[in-house]
């Protein structure tokens, strides 16, 4: 989700007719490779303003405007409170947090908090219980991500042809209805992948016996 409003709010501020070339652009601006790694996760706690500061220099090319927050106190102890991530230790953050974090900074561009913690509550008590190896799935998961960059790409090319296909080249206000009909197109596709991750969620709930809350 927050791939698609980067690239809505740059298509608005496009003169002229919709291009790949100018797609490239704007995709090579959004940080879509940028991803917290292992390697980069340091192997002691840190503190909060620690844990701040690492995801701002790592995901800032990601932020829409440049006055946002990838990460703030309130962020880091709402999630604490809403049970998205295990409790903490001497005030500090292990690894394990880092890794919950980088991955409800994904999540929460699609899903509400409380789907959030319905999607992590599983692997937040297997790393309680010590019955994960959550390095392994993280790995995993960042394997997927940089496939999902490359899928994507290739996607939006396809976009910007079927926009051109159904719009008449000699249509009145045709460089207009190009944009709009590119950001409405890429607005419904994003839906259509929320709501079957809002389904997925659903069915987790509902196979341990909890009640949802919107």
């Amino acid at each position: 989700m927050n791939i698609c409003l980067g690239i809505i709010k740059n298509i608005k501020q496009m003169n002229g007719v919709i291009k790949l070339e100018n797609i490239n652009q704007i995709i090579e601006q959004l940080g879509l490779e940028s991803s917290l790694t292992l390697e980069e996760i340091p192997q002691i706690d840190l503190y909060m303003d620690q844990v701040i500061q690492l995801f701002e220099n790592k995901f800032t090319e990601t932020k829409r405007n440049e006055d946002d927050k990838v990460l703030t106190k309130t962020m880091i102890n709402n999630y604490a409170k809403g049970k998205l991530i295990f409790p903490i230790h001497n005030k500090k953050y292990s690894k394990e947090h880092l890794i919950l974090m980088s991955l409800i900074y994904q999540l929460k561009g699609a899903l509400s908090i409380n789907d959030i913690k319905a999607t992590l509550a599983g692997i937040n008590q297997k790393i309680i219980n010590e019955e994960i190896e959550l390095d392994s799935f993280y790995t995993s998961y960042l394997n997927l991500t940089r496939q999902n960059v490359e899928d994507f790409k290739g996607d939006i090319e396809e976009r910007v042809i079927e926009v051109k296909k159904e719009i008449e080249v000699d249509q009145g206000n045709s460089q207009d209805l190009e944009q709009v009909l590119m950001i409405s197109s890429l607005v419904h596709m994003s839906n259509l992948y929320r709501k079957v991750a809002e389904k997925l969620v659903d069915e987790m709930t509902i196979e341990k016996g909890e009640k949802r809350h919107k």
